[in-house]
Protein backbone atom coordinates (compact mmCIF):
# COMPACT_ATOMS: atom_id res chain seq x y z
CA UNK A 1 0.00 0.00 0.00
CA UNK A 2 1.58 3.11 -0.74
CA UNK A 3 1.54 5.81 2.32
CA UNK A 4 1.22 9.05 2.72
CA UNK A 5 5.07 9.04 4.08
CA UNK A 6 6.23 7.03 0.74
CA UNK A 7 4.17 10.11 -1.19
CA UNK A 8 5.40 13.06 0.44
CA UNK A 9 9.27 11.27 -0.30
CA UNK A 10 8.55 10.64 -3.86
CA UNK A 11 7.04 14.06 -4.45
CA UNK A 12 9.99 16.13 -3.65
CA UNK A 13 11.56 14.45 -6.82
CA UNK A 14 8.77 14.19 -9.28
CA UNK A 15 6.30 17.51 -8.42
CA UNK A 16 7.62 19.53 -11.16
CA UNK A 17 8.56 16.26 -14.00
CA UNK A 18 4.61 15.18 -13.54
CA UNK A 19 3.19 18.80 -14.00
CA UNK A 20 5.51 19.31 -17.36
CA UNK A 21 3.86 15.64 -18.72
CA UNK A 22 0.36 16.89 -17.52
CA UNK A 23 1.26 20.12 -19.76
CA UNK A 24 2.22 18.27 -22.38
CA UNK A 25 -0.53 15.98 -22.17
CA UNK A 26 -2.92 18.96 -22.32
CA UNK A 27 -1.63 20.42 -25.15
CA UNK A 28 -1.06 17.19 -27.27
CA UNK A 29 -3.26 14.36 -25.86
CA UNK A 30 -2.68 10.78 -27.53
CA UNK A 31 -5.73 9.24 -28.44
CA UNK A 32 -7.33 6.76 -25.96
CA UNK A 33 -6.12 9.34 -22.92
CA UNK A 34 -9.93 8.52 -21.67
CA UNK A 35 -8.94 4.83 -21.62
CA UNK A 36 -5.48 5.15 -19.88
CA UNK A 37 -7.72 7.59 -17.25
CA UNK A 38 -9.87 5.18 -16.23
CA UNK A 39 -7.57 1.98 -16.58
CA UNK A 40 -5.15 4.01 -14.16
CA UNK A 41 -8.46 4.79 -11.83
CA UNK A 42 -8.98 1.49 -11.19
CA UNK A 43 -5.36 -0.09 -10.22
CA UNK A 44 -5.20 3.13 -7.78
CA UNK A 45 -7.73 2.07 -5.52
CA UNK A 46 -6.11 -1.09 -4.84
CA UNK A 47 -3.03 0.86 -3.74
CA UNK A 48 -4.05 4.03 -1.85
CA UNK A 49 -6.15 4.19 1.30
CA UNK A 50 -7.73 7.47 1.79
CA UNK A 51 -8.06 7.27 5.20
CA UNK A 52 -4.58 6.63 5.86
CA UNK A 53 -4.08 10.20 4.67
CA UNK A 54 -6.87 12.81 4.65
CA UNK A 55 -4.16 15.45 3.47
CA UNK A 56 -7.15 17.02 1.34
CA UNK A 57 -8.89 17.25 4.15
CA UNK A 58 -6.24 18.52 6.54
CA UNK A 59 -4.84 21.19 3.72
CA UNK A 60 -7.18 22.18 1.22
CA UNK A 61 -10.50 23.56 1.58
CA UNK A 62 -13.55 22.42 -0.53
CA UNK A 63 -15.97 24.83 -2.39
CA UNK A 64 -19.16 25.01 -0.94
CA UNK A 65 -22.31 24.67 -3.03
CA UNK A 66 -25.68 27.12 -2.19
CA UNK A 67 -27.16 23.43 -2.13
CA UNK A 68 -24.20 22.25 0.10
CA UNK A 69 -24.85 25.02 2.13
CA UNK A 70 -28.43 24.31 2.59
CA UNK A 71 -28.27 20.68 3.10
CA UNK A 72 -25.28 20.96 5.74
CA UNK A 73 -26.77 24.09 7.65
CA UNK A 74 -29.95 22.05 7.88
CA UNK A 75 -28.65 18.90 9.09
CA UNK A 76 -27.07 21.19 12.27
CA UNK A 77 -30.33 22.66 12.58
CA UNK A 78 -28.53 26.08 11.76
CA UNK A 79 -30.16 28.88 9.30
CA UNK A 80 -27.47 29.02 6.41
CA UNK A 81 -26.20 32.51 8.16
CA UNK A 82 -24.98 30.78 11.16
CA UNK A 83 -23.65 28.12 9.08
CA UNK A 84 -21.38 30.35 7.11
CA UNK A 85 -20.75 32.81 9.85
CA UNK A 86 -19.55 29.72 12.11
CA UNK A 87 -17.64 27.93 9.88
CA UNK A 88 -17.21 29.27 6.18
CA UNK A 89 -15.34 32.36 4.68
CA UNK A 90 -15.99 33.76 1.71
CA UNK A 91 -13.24 33.94 -1.01
CA UNK A 92 -11.69 37.26 -2.13
CA UNK A 93 -12.40 38.51 -6.19
CA UNK A 94 -13.04 35.99 -8.62
CA UNK A 95 -16.29 33.78 -7.70
CA UNK A 96 -16.35 34.86 -4.15
CA UNK A 97 -16.94 31.20 -3.11
CA UNK A 98 -17.87 29.69 0.24
CA UNK A 99 -14.69 28.03 1.59
CA UNK A 100 -13.58 26.65 5.53
CA UNK A 101 -12.68 29.05 7.61
CA UNK A 102 -9.51 27.09 8.81
CA UNK A 103 -7.60 24.16 8.03
CA UNK A 104 -7.60 21.26 8.41
CA UNK A 105 -11.57 20.75 7.62
CA UNK A 106 -13.65 21.31 10.90
CA UNK A 107 -15.34 18.32 9.90
CA UNK A 108 -12.65 15.97 9.69
CA UNK A 109 -11.47 14.08 12.63
CA UNK A 110 -7.86 13.82 13.55
CA UNK A 111 -8.03 10.43 15.09
CA UNK A 112 -8.98 8.28 12.52
CA UNK A 113 -9.14 10.56 8.99
CA UNK A 114 -12.78 10.33 8.71
CA UNK A 115 -15.63 13.15 7.86
CA UNK A 116 -18.01 13.43 10.22
CA UNK A 117 -21.00 14.87 7.76
CA UNK A 118 -19.56 11.79 5.02
CA UNK A 119 -23.01 11.23 4.32
CA UNK A 120 -23.53 15.17 3.14
CA UNK A 121 -20.59 16.66 2.93
CA UNK A 122 -19.56 19.12 -0.43
CA UNK A 123 -20.23 18.19 -3.76
CA UNK A 124 -16.40 19.20 -3.92
CA UNK A 125 -15.13 16.63 -1.49
CA UNK A 126 -17.63 13.94 -2.73
CA UNK A 127 -16.22 14.38 -6.21
CA UNK A 128 -12.01 14.50 -4.91
CA UNK A 129 -9.80 13.88 -6.78
CA UNK A 130 -11.60 13.97 -10.03
CA UNK A 131 -9.83 11.20 -11.54
CA UNK A 132 -12.70 9.09 -13.57
CA UNK A 133 -13.47 11.96 -15.38
CA UNK A 134 -14.70 11.15 -19.15
CA UNK A 135 -12.37 13.81 -20.65
CA UNK A 136 -9.39 13.57 -19.03
CA UNK A 137 -7.79 16.99 -20.87
CA UNK A 138 -10.72 19.14 -19.15
CA UNK A 139 -9.33 18.05 -15.90
CA UNK A 140 -5.84 18.51 -15.93
CA UNK A 141 -5.72 22.09 -14.57
CA UNK A 142 -7.04 20.17 -11.63
CA UNK A 143 -4.81 17.52 -11.27
CA UNK A 144 -1.79 19.59 -11.95
CA UNK A 145 -2.85 21.33 -8.40
CA UNK A 146 -3.80 18.32 -6.96
CA UNK A 147 -1.02 16.21 -7.62
CA UNK A 148 0.85 17.59 -4.59
CA UNK A 149 -1.40 17.08 -2.45
CA UNK A 150 -2.96 13.35 -2.91
CA UNK A 151 -1.39 10.23 -3.61
CA UNK A 152 -4.13 8.91 -5.63
CA UNK A 153 -3.44 11.78 -8.02
CA UNK A 154 0.14 10.95 -8.09
CA UNK A 155 0.18 7.43 -8.46
CA UNK A 156 -2.88 7.92 -11.86
CA UNK A 157 -0.41 10.48 -13.21
CA UNK A 158 2.56 8.05 -12.65
CA UNK A 159 0.66 5.35 -14.17
CA UNK A 160 -0.59 7.27 -17.02
CA UNK A 161 3.24 9.06 -17.94
CA UNK A 162 4.72 5.54 -17.86
CA UNK A 163 2.22 3.78 -20.36
CA UNK A 164 2.64 7.00 -23.16
CA UNK A 165 5.86 7.00 -22.53
CA UNK A 166 6.41 3.34 -23.07
CA UNK A 167 3.74 3.62 -25.93
CA UNK A 168 5.73 6.36 -27.52
CA UNK A 169 2.80 8.29 -27.70
CA UNK A 170 4.33 12.11 -26.55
Amino acid sequence: MFTFRDFQQVMKDTKGRYRRFLSKLEKNPPRGLDKLTSRAEGEVWKEVECLSCANCCKTMTPTFTPADIRRISAHFNMTQDEFKKKWLRQERGGNRDWLNVKQPCQFLNLEDNKCSIYEIRPVDCAGFPHLPKKKMVDYIHIHKQNIEYCPATYKMVEKIKGWVEQSGKI
